[in-house]
């Protein structure tokens, strides 16, 4: 059976969007209001180019949440716990940002581009409105707005020859998370170091929407001699890299976590002298330890992932829940990560999740994976 989604007028297209469906994208999904490309008909070739080439994404569903104005760095501080007094412009600082009960919101990229300016490059949650009604409500001079940013990511590990091919040497001295505002035969940009795979890569934030199919085949003739092809992000090696995926691992509306039970306590500065938005929360959970922590899971057989989180059973009690699994060639396995009631952790105890009737037996196991 084939299914389809519609697409209208409430689902926003990307600027790459009929750049995706000339190289023959095969499904989308959802991300942030925003039609995202799933896969292009062969996930193996997909794979390969990320681990062993160079893979193109449109992930323009990434979207910017811009803070501009006097108070924008307050507000910025105030809605990470992440202690940001030394962060630089062109620098880009992994945060997450947490509600006034400790619970994880969202986990963006911040990108400080001046003094007055930042973007938060947000996983799939309205952080718009949150940020504009928490900068409104403290009565802060901040504009807070969605710029015209649409990103494009190369990832894999002859993703640096090709962004060195287009604009330069330079790009190989680029720190993780750093960034430069700079452009593209006319086309302005920013370019840094950054994306959502171990494998290394960029990500272009282009600042022209219009510009959005010149740009893909800008950068799809450029790699052209490293058998660059298209691609999504990828669910696999995110799970043998131990990344997290902010909807998925974790969703305020159904399976809370705070940033202690994810392994991002570090995140938190609770001595950094600074408010933050979960900051009396956070102290408690800090002083009283986590309830769950983070595992990954080594599951029996080769189970077809159902799409949504997955009950962890001891016996017949819910122990935690397994948040995404899959089948990993590399390891010969199936591979997940989630969740578990943090007294059973690292324990050799029996563990088992149920898909379409059938127990599959689930062992710890430490992550990343590989």
């Amino acid at each position: 059976m084939t299914h389809h989604i519609g697409i209208g007028p409430n689902l926003r297209k990307s600027a790459y969007f009929d750049a995706t469906v000339r190289d023959g994208v095969r499904s989308f999904s959802v991300y942030n209001h925003m039609l995202i490309p799933g896969n292009y008909g062969d996930p193996e070739a997909e794979y390969d180019r990320l681990m062993n080439g160079v893979a193109m994404w449109d992930v323009a569903a990434q979207r910017q949440v811009q803070l501009q104005g006097p108070d924008a760095g307050k507000l910025a501080q105030y809605l990470t716990p992440r202690n940001l007094s030394k962060t630089k412009i062109g620098q880009g600082r992994y945060v997450l940002l947490c509600d006034h009960d400790g619970w994880v919101v969202n986990d963006p990229v911040l990108l400080k581009l001046d003094e007055d300016r930042y973007w938060l490059s947000v996983a799939d949650s309205d952080i718009h409105l949150w940020a504009a009604a928490i900068g409104r409500e403290r009565g802060w001079d901040v504009q807070v707005s969605e710029p015209d940013v649409s990103p494009l990511a190369l990832q894999g590990p002859k993703a640096e020859d090709v962004v060195a091919k287009l604009f330069g040497e330079h790009i190989r001295e680029f720190k993780y998370f750093g960034f430069a505002q700079t452009d593209l035969d006319g086309i302005p940009l920013v370019l840094a170091r950054s994306g959502w795979s171990k494998q290394g890569g960029f990500e272009l934030y282009l600042q022209n929407s219009a510009q959005g199919d010149v740009l893909w085949d800008k950068v799809k003739e450029a790699g052209a001699e490293f058998v660059l092809g298209p691609g999504a992000p990828n669910d696999i090696e995110r799970l043998e890299s131990g990344l997290l995926s902010y909807g998925a691992d974790m969703r305020l509306q159904t399976h809370r976590a705070n940033p202690y039970e994810v392994g991002f306590g570090g995140l938190v500065d609770l001595a950094g002298g600074h408010d933050f938005v979960g900051k009396v929360a956070l102290e408690k959970i800090a002083q009283e330890g986590a309830n769950r922590t983070l595992v990954g899971l080594i599951i029996d057989g080769h189970p077809t992932p159902p799409g949504h989180q997955v009950a962890l059973m001891r016996d017949a009690e819910q122990v935690g829940y397994v948040s995404e699994f899959a089948f990993s060639k590399r390891l010969d396995k199936t591979i997940g990560i989630g969740l578990l009631r943090a007294d059973l952790a690292g324990i050799d105890t029996a563990l088992s999740i149920t898909i379409a009737d059938t127990i599959h037996g689930a062992h710890q196991a430490a992550i990343p994976f590989i």
